[in-house]
């Protein structure tokens, strides 16, 4: 354990980040939450692609079409994640965007395997009602890798969901004691540590 509140802020940012690059991490899987226009708690599991701490931003990859981009866009989120190796969790706060079109949404694209853009064919958007169950996709593709040329008509239907990170909140669970720090953009990322 540290002492140092820089080093506590350190730690936070690298396990996002490893959590981003290794599919195996359980912060590869964070809880994104939010309020719904009905004004009840919304969560969803999203799979975290990037955490770059120079900008603040986390980046996640959703279909364009989903009834959560226009919920999320623009509205203040949180994100949960927890590393049960490491024993902390990580709460953060944030605003969000939603993302279709640039060069960055082009680039990041382009950089997906033909597996996971073949995700952004399906027929219709997520959440709409199937008559069994189903992926969604049409059939010629279902179980196969498409081709580049089959792919084009999935590009409308990606985009990039980036939360802009505002507030971290960093519990670490041990027997000796927990340690919880709090940390926010407005306070220069200076932190506190606060009662866990």
């Amino acid at each position: 354990m540290t002492d140092s509140l820089a080093d506590v802020l350190d730690a936070a940012w690298r396990l996002l980040s490893d959590g981003a690059g290794d599919r195996r991490s359980p912060v590869h899987t964070p809880v994104v939450t939010s309020i719904g226009g009905d004004g009840a708690p919304d969560a969803r599991v999203m799979v975290l692609r990037a955490a770059d701490r120079a900008t603040a931003t986390l980046r996640f990859h959703t279909d364009a079409r989903s009834p959560k981009c226009a919920a999320l866009d623009g509205a203040r989120v949180g994100v949960l994640a927890y590393d049960p190796a490491a024993a902390v969790q990580l709460r953060l706060a944030g605003t969000a965007r939603v993302v279709t079109t640039g060069a960055e949404v082009d680039a990041i694209w382009a950089t997906s395997t033909p597996f996971a853009r073949r995700c952004y064919l399906a027929e219709a958007a997520p959440g709409t009602p199937l008559p069994a169950p189903g992926s969604g996709l049409p059939a010629w593709v279902e179980g196969r890798k498409p081709d580049e040329a089959e792919l084009l008509p999935a590009r409308p239907n990606f985009a990039l969901l980036l939360v802009t990170v505002t507030a971290i909140d960093r519990l670490h669970l041990a027997q000796a004691g927990h340690r919880r720090a709090r940390f926010a953009a407005k306070d220069g990322w200076a932190g506190a540590w606060v009662v866990p």
